[in-house]
């Protein structure tokens, strides 16, 4: 949402929790009041996402190698997409001593990059196609990011880029996901965001 058509819009629930507006919607009938929560894609019929990135991506559910940060081959994979960074159930694997987890997807070369969970730390990264809720500044500021929806923000610093900002952690965070949203913000108040670009 640009600061434009934040202009002209209004939140009327915005200051209601989940439960509060669950409460009013069976109140006023609504059908849907006791609806259960979902995290799955909304238009995805029978949550069969992967044949839709199968159109959308050709190529995503090809085979391909799975290799270690090292450079070690250690199997094989049946699609990109079947892994998310981060993953640590389901790579199969045998024979390693130590939890791996999928730190890199290299969608090119159709290689899923697994290490120890060491490997998923960044304290650095880029954003691209940022909306700034405001002026865009002009000298590096203090933020708080989420790179995830279920997880808390944390402290870091946003510098403006030409392309987008740079985000300097102030904390390690792991699985930083190219792809994904990461969202600025000065205390409750979004000041921006945009996407994180793969480094």
């Amino acid at each position: 949402t640009t600061q434009e058509q934040l202009d002209f819009l209004h939140f009327p629930l915005g200051g209601f929790t989940k439960e509060k507006t669950r409460q009013l919607a069976e109140q006023y009938e609504i059908p849907i009041y006791n609806k259960p929560d979902s995290q799955d894609i909304c238009f995805v019929p029978n949550g069969d996402y992967a044949n839709i990135v199968q159109k959308l991506r050709p190529g995503a559910i090809d085979p391909g190698d799975i290799v270690h940060v090292d450079g070690r081959v250690l199997g094989k994979h049946e699609g990109i997409i079947n892994f998310t960074i981060g993953q640590r159930r389901g790579i199969n694997i045998g024979g390693m001593t130590d939890p791996i987890y999928v730190v890199k997807i290299d969608a090119e070369k159709k290689q899923v990059i697994v290490g120890p969970e060491s490997a998923l730390e960044s304290t650095s990264f880029n954003i691209r196609d940022v909306n700034w809720l405001g002026l865009k500044p002009t000298s590096p500021i203090e933020v708080q990011v989420k790179i995830r929806s279920t997880r808390p923000p944390v402290p870091a610093i946003a510098t403006a880029t030409e392309s987008g900002a740079n985000i300097k952690l102030l904390q390690p965070e792991k699985s930083v996901s190219p792809g994904q949203a990461c969202v600025m913000y000065d205390g409750s108040r979004v000041i921006g965001g945009g996407w994180i670009t793969r480094s």
